[in-house]
């Protein structure tokens, strides 16, 4: 059977994608539609026919830990290619759906004649912990008997997610001997790191014939009679990032599908409820969740997070995890407790130059793969960010808030203690009162912070800034920790730890003020070199630093006014850099993009320094986005091209989605909005803005969880703007505007 090839060879792009670590993308991958599955630290991509073409510069494939565990899925029907009809993810994302014809069939006028649109090919996707499922269902629609040739063609290249991103590797492990049996085939490879990693594809019914990388089935059918086949693919391996995902897989497709159904509907039972008068708007809420439900991993009965985002981040990030739980906050407490947990179980607890590593510092990224696992890259565990320990205790302050929980705030302290003197010892090295970064080794990241690309930071003549750099937004981190966590020691009797956080808070605001003040600019500098200079460059950077309380007052409203401005708010977004500096490019990836996250961290700090119009246009920018980039909630980012009328926002090419902090950034904004806070030591919530927009009628909020108890209240739009109408409670929750 003739294989479907291109004729030309695609061509590649760079597109960056962090600091060294870059994605190098076949041109195709552009022009493209796929659809993402996702589980945990699994997930799959395909192309929207539901094939997966063997393409080994695209990310498609199934993938687990860090593995491509399929490379290729292509499926023939009759020795054609089908038509495709249409295709669509269920609304919980628990599969993927895609509907097909045949094509035409024979010569018209002989006995094998099969006109297209007799044959209607349906095909489901399930993906349930390390395996995927696949349905084939076909249907007759003519009034005689038809046989059916069905061909799938598949290939496993083991590939480390780092070699689909680009990395070239001098050699690579061995396959070894497939294994084939009457309906299994089992193909099996072992890496550089001496692991043996396998993928099984099993057929429900026996092929008439199969190999190693094609089977072929003729199915019979009968006028009007449906006829199924089913297909698992298994991932497995030696590692003990396997032994986690590969239990209780279900043999059947529908087996499979029920159960990640249901642990779809277990996460959800955590959320707050969220409905509203525009069912738009209300969409977008509803696909952020569910985005956000797909990409949990987990772990243990007390540990959990939640990815950051498919394909190149689909593992745990420590700074993503944190801004997430942030954003989700209010609305599900739970996974704040259950990722705090889980990076104070992988904190820093030697001095490790390799890995960035120091006491008490917070993991930056997690990586399973084969080229972790030998040394090619240097994230087996590796701790090189700066502001993921400053974050980690700005969630916990938060949280035990949120909570009312002080055994939890007891259990961590530990680790906040050590968090702490990470930034007393390590993060201010100098003593001078910021936390900064440099990298100890020359093969980890050269920028830390969460524009961590090569050519993020630097001077107004472009100049890229000598580090240690201390970067703006870090400090506000850092405060923000400092002031919680005095909170949350106070509570727990550690009145001297308090004292310390709160004078620290203070001497950083002064000198903060001083030293990253641009006063002709009206803007926070980006950040301070190695030599305390400025990087007087416009930046999305010091929304971050309203988000948190470090600057306010007068300074905070021209803040305000700068980031509004034509040169950064492009009419979808923020832009991470002003359209005016030298390194500007609306296609880079932090030099003049529009990150979600980082316009909903904007959405705080204005809201914070009273701007309710700025947050409206934040949040109205980002949810006509949006809608126009087809996803209804929001990928990791895109151009920062100027809105024109008529056109929607330019995708980025390489893009993750869906993405944690961006999926999360509708919730945030929402914190922003309403001016929310759960006080749950005094089982109270209180808001401060509650703002709605002109298209908005109404919000509703149900089963908010304050401290042990709920409340559910809707926000209404009024004559005066808006009013909050409380419907149910627990007795002794109290609500406040």
């Amino acid at each position: 059977m003739a294989e479907r090839r291109a004729t030309a060879e695609p061509a590649q792009t760079v597109v960056k994608v962090g600091s060294d670590y870059y994605v190098l993308a076949s041109s195709l991958a552009s022009r493209r539609a796929s659809q993402v599955l996702a589980d945990g630290r699994s997930f799959a991509v395909f192309e929207t026919a539901g094939d997966i073409i063997d393409s080994p510069l695209e990310a498609q494939g199934f993938f687990d830990s860090d593995t491509r565990h399929l490379s290729r899925f292509e499926m023939l029907i009759a020795g054609a290619a089908p038509y495709f009809l249409n295709s669509y993810l269920s609304d919980d994302r628990a599969q993927f759906r895609a509907t097909l014809t045949n094509a035409d069939l024979g010569k018209k006028g002989r006995q094998d004649w099969l006109p297209r649109n007799s044959i209607r090919v349906n095909r489901g996707w399930v993906l349930s912990g390390a395996a995927l499922y696949h349905r084939l269902t076909l249907h007759n629609y003519i009034d005689t008997p038809v046989d059916i040739e069905i061909d799938f063609f598949y290939g496993v290249d083991f590939a480390d997610v780092f070699e689909v991103r680009g990395l070239r590797r001098k050699r690579r492990g061995e396959m070894l001997n497939p294994s084939v049996d009457a309906s299994r085939v089992e193909l099996r490879y072992r890496g550089l790191d001496n692991s043996v990693r396998a993928t099984e594809i099993r057929f429900d019914i026996t092929p008439r014939q199969i190999d190693d990388q094609h089977a072929v089935f003729v199915l019979r059918l009968e006028p009007g009679e449906n006829r199924e086949l089913e297909c698992r693919i298994a991932a497995s391996g030696e590692s003990p990032s396997y032994s986690a995902v590969a239990v209780n897989r279900a043999p059947t497709f529908l087996q499979a599908l029920e159960q990640r159904q249901s642990e779809l509907s277990e996460f959800r039972s955590d959320w707050a409820v969220i409905s509203a008068s525009n069912n738009e708007f209300a969409t977008m809420i509803r696909r952020a969740g569910v985005d956000l439900t797909s990409i949990i991993a987990r772990g243990d009965s007390r540990g959990a997070f939640i990815m950051a985002g498919v394909p190149w981040f689909a593992t745990l990030f420590g700074r993503d995890s944190i801004i997430t739980a942030l954003s989700i906050l209010p609305f599900y407490p739970q996974i704040a407790v259950r990722t705090l947990r889980t990076l104070a179980k992988l904190q820093g607890d030697t001095v490790d130059e390799a890995r960035d590593e120091q006491p008490g510092k917070i993991v930056h990224e997690i990586r399973t793969g084969e080229m972790a696992a030998t040394g090619e890259v240097p994230f087996r565990r590796y701790y090189g960010s700066v502001d993921a320990t400053p974050l980690f205790l700005w969630l916990y302050g938060r949280c035990v808030e949120s909570t009312g929980d002080l055994q939890f705030a007891d259990e961590l302290w530990p680790n906040v203690e050590r968090a702490i003197e990470w930034i007393e010892r390590w993060g201010d090295r100098e003593g001078d009162g910021y936390v900064k970064y440099l990298r100890e080794t020359p093969r980890g990241l050269a920028n830390q912070g969460w524009k961590d690309s090569e050519d993020a930071i630097f001077h107004k003549d472009g100049e890229l800034a000598r580090p240690p750099i201390a970067l703006a937004e870090v400090q506000g981190y850092v405060y923000a920790a400092c002031m919680d966590v005095a909170s949350v020691a106070a509570r727990l009797g550690r009145g001297s730890v308090a004292d310390r956080l709160l004078t620290r808070a203070t001497a950083l605001k002064q000198s903060f003020e001083r030293d990253f003040w641009l006063e002709p600019e009206g803007m926070i500098a980006l950040a301070l070199d190695a030599d305390r200079r400025p990087c007087r460059v416009m930046t999305s950077n010091g929304a971050h630093c309203l988000a948190t309380g470090l600057v306010d007052g007068e300074r905070a409203t021209a803040m305000c006014k700068r980031l509004l401005a034509d040169d950064m708010y492009s009419g979808w977004g923020i832009r991470t850099l002003s359209g005016r500096e030298k390194r500007y490019n609306p296609m880079s990836y932090h030099n003049g993009s529009v990150w979600p996250h980082d316009n909903a961290m904007a959405a705080l700090g204005l809201a914070r320094a009273c701007d309710h119009t700025g947050v409206l246009k934040v949040l109205e920018g980002l949810f006509d986005a949006s809608e126009q980039l087809n996803t209804s909630s929001l990928p990791e980012l895109f151009c920062g091209f100027r809105r024109e009328i008529g056109l929607g926002p330019v995708p980025y090419p390489v893009a993750c989605y869906p993405q944690a902090w961006s999926a999360a950034s509708v919730f945030m904004i929402l914190q922003a909005m309403l001016g929310i806070r759960v006080l749950g030591f005094e089982r109270r919530v209180f808001f401060d803005t509650h703002l709605i927009p002109s298209w908005l009628d109404w919000l509703s909020i149900d089963k908010l969880r304050v401290g042990d108890g709920r409340v559910s209240f809707v926000l209404r739009r009024s004559p005066n703007g808006a009013a909050i109408e409380v419907k149910d409670k627990s007795s002794g929750v109290r609500v406040e505007i």
